[in-house]
């Protein structure tokens, strides 16, 4: 067993801290691995590794795709090779897709009343992404909102929001083939994000297990104790073995979720 978060953020997407300073959290909370698993970039991994190195805690490249078929339907892919022309490829057009979306994000609120500049939004993202939790900071710093959860809530993941602002996505198929030919392990992040029903999601696991899914996030702070006996059943059910993480981005982007100290078997993805 190692104590691990193999689910976490850093600037490199839509996290608080760079690479090298989420490292360096993680060796303090005690940390022997920690996996950085970007949204749709692979931009910070070099640079979390080498401070891996550093600092002697063992780093596992990760990232965190979008899949289209469900909304906050996400593919975790981990240890692939850090040469993986096809999976950086996918990564690009994603990345492009959340690149153009925040014309659109900006357009949405302007309709709802809401003046934000694309400067100020940049300002408080610290790397090439602008992802919604930089605009959800920027509604609470104008007085808009009261928190970063409010400003989801009431307009950056609302049922309009979700009809009126997409971007590209590629589907769950193509997510985890570009994972596996990579060399890399595939995990199905927080599945009760998607809010299926047990039958639709034990479905949907199914077909990713055809696709090649190796796991399923078993772990996860906002779990009911009903959520997590189901998924690890889902596991057992279907030769999955289980990962877990904070899903930390940091205390200005999510206040309640600090970084993840879980006893993992990792034997399976080390390998």
């Amino acid at each position: 067993m190692q104590l691990a978060d193999l689910h976490t953020h850093s600037t490199a997407s839509d996290g608080q801290y760079s690479p090298t300073e989420l490292i360096r959290l993680a060796r303090q909370r005690g940390l022997h691995t920690l996996a950085l698993t970007d949204h749709d970039t692979l931009d910070g991994l070099e640079e979390a590794v080498q401070a891996g190195e550093t600092l002697g805690l063992r780093v596992l490249r990760g990232v965190e795709l979008s899949a289209k078929e469900y909304h906050n339907f996400h593919i975790l892919g981990y240890c692939f090779s850090p040469d993986a022309p096809g999976l950086a490829q996918l990564c690009e057009k994603l990345r492009a897709g959340r690149d153009e979306r925040k014309y659109r994000i900006l357009e949405f609120l302007k309709e709802k009343g809401i003046h934000l500049t694309l400067e100020e939004v940049e300002a408080l993202a610290g790397g090439d992404i602008i992802a919604r939790p930089h605009f959800a900071q920027a509604l609470v710093r104008r007085g808009y909102v009261s928190s970063n959860r409010e400003a989801f809530d009431r307009y950056l993941d609302s049922e309009e929001y979700r009809q009126k602002v997409t971007r590209f996505k590629a589907d769950a198929r193509s997510c985890v083939e570009a994972i596996k030919a990579a060399g890399g392990k595939v995990s199905l992040a927080h599945p009760y994000q998607m809010r299926l029903e047990d039958e639709a999601l034990e479905a949907l696991v199914r077909e990713l297990v055809d696709c090649g899914l190796d796991a399923i996030e078993g772990y996860y702070p906002k779990y009911t104790p009903q959520q997590q006996a189901f998924y690890h059943r889902l596991a057992k059910q279907y030769g999955l073995h289980l990962t877990g993480g904070s899903d930390f981005h940091g205390e200005k982007v999510k206040p309640e979720v600090q970084l993840a100290a879980l006893e993992l078997e990792l034997e399976w993805l080390l390998g």
